[in-house]
């Protein structure tokens, strides 16, 4: 039995969860068809480690710096973690997606606290602020759900991660899933923006999954915002750089509906724009990149991903973003047989293969 809707509802009476109550959580999913291609669930799976892979390489340099550095980015760069092979390997991105995957294995669906101890439990690489004081507080004792930390910054590291928890659904559909995002979500990252952005997100991963063709341009922004806006709340975000520092104070949601849906109404040049915004980790930065690639080159999967690859500051994060959504969009048979290929397939130093296995069982065990 789940009891996480009963948990999500205790997390809300006592104000522990940050954020807002929307019909979302009434909505049930339907299970996906008996003619479902689960190579889109691979798809969107596969797309998050090659985005990751491809950008930690090169993570967090600015786009002009990463070009003069290192040309146009298109397949993996040599690895000091593989014997400078080209090869893919994670970062806490792919790491923490596919933990949740293997941990929604062996407990037959989502266990809070048991994701809770693994992630702290393991070595993650690269990790970012808020999830070291997540693993803080859960290595102090302090129970899960007051181990993320409410933060002004929303940063991206729930986000990165969360597409898997939507797995167990496929076959058994429900409105259970709203649920389990909002607690996977806020085990780490306790802040309204991040919740509502990944709650957002996993809805869009579910409806791209049975997508046969591209949505319209405006689609990415208007679904996002009409999701976000509800669970978010009043939030003042501000940008830390690009032409907007000084113009902007509000929601994700206000950016993203003021900024995002400007340029992609008025068809604005792509490399101008996604050149004048500060493309970092936190969530103000992260998904106005993530939508606008998605609204300018989703009917391209390979270039969708080169382009967050190569034109953002948190570029793993970003390209894995990316790539989950067009995984889930265009399936595993339309990402580059070279980038799949050429992936470790780690989630720690050296067992490698590891999420070609948790593909593989994922799709015995959660679909047919």
């Amino acid at each position: 039995m789940n009891n996480n809707p009963k948990t999500l509802e205790y997390l809300f009476q006592r104000k522990i969860i940050a954020l807002e109550k929307s019909s979302l959580f009434d909505m049930p999913v339907e299970p996906k068809s008996i003619e479902f291609d689960y190579d889109k669930v691979e798809g969107m799976l596969l797309g998050l480690a090659i985005g990751d892979s491809l950008g930690n390489t090169s993570e967090s340099m600015v786009p002009s710096e990463r070009k003069d550095v290192y040309g146009e980015i298109r397949d993996y760069l040599p690895n000091d973690y593989a014997e400078i092979e080209p090869v893919g390997v994670p970062s806490d991105d792919t790491q923490m997606a596919f933990w949740t995957l293997e941990n929604l294995l062996n407990q037959n669906g989502f266990v809070p606290e048991n994701l809770a101890r693994v992630f702290s439990a393991n070595q993650i690489f690269g990790m970012g602020n808020t999830v070291y004081r997540f693993v803080e507080n859960m290595r102090s004792g302090v129970p899960w759900y007051k181990c993320g930390p409410q933060s002004n910054a929303s940063g991206n590291g729930a986000l990165m991660r969360i597409a898997p928890i939507l797995v167990p659904y496929l076959k058994q559909g429900g409105a259970g899933l709203w649920a389990d995002t909002a607690l996977c979500a806020m085990m780490t990252h306790n802040d309204r923006t991040s919740t509502a952005s990944c709650l957002a997100f996993v809805l869009m991963l579910w409806e791209l999954l049975d997508k046969k063709e591209d949505p319209a341009t405006t689609w990415w922004v208007n679904r996002f915002t009409e999701i976000s806006g509800p669970l978010e709340g009043e939030v003042k975000l501000r940008p830390r750089g690009g032409e907007n520092l000084h113009d902007f104070e509000g929601s994700l949601t206000e950016y993203c509906t003021e900024y995002v849906t400007k340029a992609v109404d008025e068809k604005k040049d792509y490399e101008s724009v996604i050149a004048s915004w500060y493309s970092g980790a936190y969530l103000l930065e992260t998904v106005p990149a993530a939508l606008l690639i998605l609204s300018n080159f989703s009917h391209d999967p390979e270039e969708a991903i080169v382009r967050a690859v190569n034109d953002t500051r948190d570029n793993d994060t970003i390209a894995a973003i990316v790539g989950a959504a067009v995984g889930a969009l265009h399936g595993k048979s339309a990402l580059p047989d070279r980038w799949v290929n050429n992936l470790t397939g780690r989630t720690k130093a050296s067992d490698d293969g590891k999420i070609f296995e948790l593909l593989e069982k994922s799709r015995r065990e959660f679909w047919r």
